[in-house]
């Protein structure tokens, strides 16, 4: 496989299947473009560390992307019938596990129909609106606090997040953050095409978005730090010099272990009731998959 040089260090790239691995480089490469940079605020900025941070149970409470469908039915964009079926559907292909590779397809082609034929300035201000309304009170203090640490040592920060990039960024002016990558949408003409630009942010397609900007940026990823809660994002985390395992999930926890990573857990158990049902259809929902299912049933493929 190709290997890239960052700053004098060779990373190799994930070991995935060519499509996947073309979609996801597609995917990073549009990512980075997108993510909006700004310099370091500090008297003596740190141009070659930086923090990268996933979004979904290790930044915030749950799912973004649940929280921002929840927000848009009840904006009437549709309907919480289509969102609550979906979420159930979703967590039975989780537990049973035998999501096909023709279910990931649809779901990717698919992955945001609900906003097709919308203009990017109209989503925009429906998720500022929708963050205030329902994300604001989710932001784990602990893990915020950790991002204000590189912040104040003049470190840059960004969410790196399966979310729409437009969502994403918003997360990150609101909680002060360099900028974030985010899944990238299709736009013609101002508009959502409801097709992706490669893949979703999810997995390798992170660790490679990753790779770009730090050779946009000129960052030395062997003093970058990485945090996720995930076992998805460990080609993200393992290219960095220190990767964190926030609010880690069973495989995280046991990869962070044996590999000697720093691990910190802000849950508790009233906070683990609360998060409740977006917890469950964490997986499903940061991957983009609303518009999928929404899809699906206006085909009456779905049958609820």
């Amino acid at each position: 496989m190709p290997r890239l040089t960052v700053r004098g260090r060779r990373v190799g790239r994930p070991v995935v299947d060519a499509d996947e691995s073309t979609r996801a480089h597609v995917a990073g490469a549009a990512s980075a473009a997108a993510a909006e940079v700004d310099a370091p605020s500090t008297v003596h900025p740190d141009l070659t560390g930086a923090a990268f941070f996933d979004v979904d149970n290790t930044m915030m409470m749950g799912a973004s992307l649940f929280w921002f469908a929840r927000g848009l039915a009840a904006r009437k964009y549709f309907s919480t019938r289509d969102l609550a079926g979906f979420v159930w559907q979703q967590a039975k292909f989780r537990i049973a596990g035998n999501e096909s590779a023709d279910d990931m397809h649809t779901i990717r082609e698919n992955a945001l129909a609900f906003v097709a034929g919308r203009t990017v300035e109209e989503i925009v201000q429906a998720g500022e609106e929708i963050y205030d309304e329902l994300m604001a009170d989710r932001i784990w203090s602990g893990t915020r606090a950790l991002a204000q640490k590189h912040l104040d040592s003049g470190q840059r920060v960004w969410l790196v997040t399966a979310t729409p990039v437009e969502l994403a960024s918003i997360i990150a002016k609101r909680l002060g953050l360099t900028g974030a990558l985010g899944t990238v949408a299709e736009v013609v003409d101002g508009q959502y095409t409801g097709r992706l630009v490669g893949e979703m942010m999810h997995g390798p397609a992170k660790a490679e978005a990753v790779l770009a900007l730090a050779e946009r940026e000129g960052l030395d990823l062997s003093r970058c730090t990485a945090y996720s809660d995930s076992a998805n994002d460990l080609p993200m985390l393992s290219l960095c010099g220190t990767a964190v395992a926030v609010n880690p999930d069973t495989e995280l926890r046991a990869a962070a272990k044996a590999r000697g990573w720093t691990i910190r857990d802000f849950r508790t158990g009233r906070k683990a009731a609360k998060i409740g049902v977006p917890t469950v259809a964490a997986a499903a929902l940061s991957g983009g998959l609303v518009g999928g299912a929404v899809a699906l049933r206006r085909r009456n493929k779905l049958p609820w």
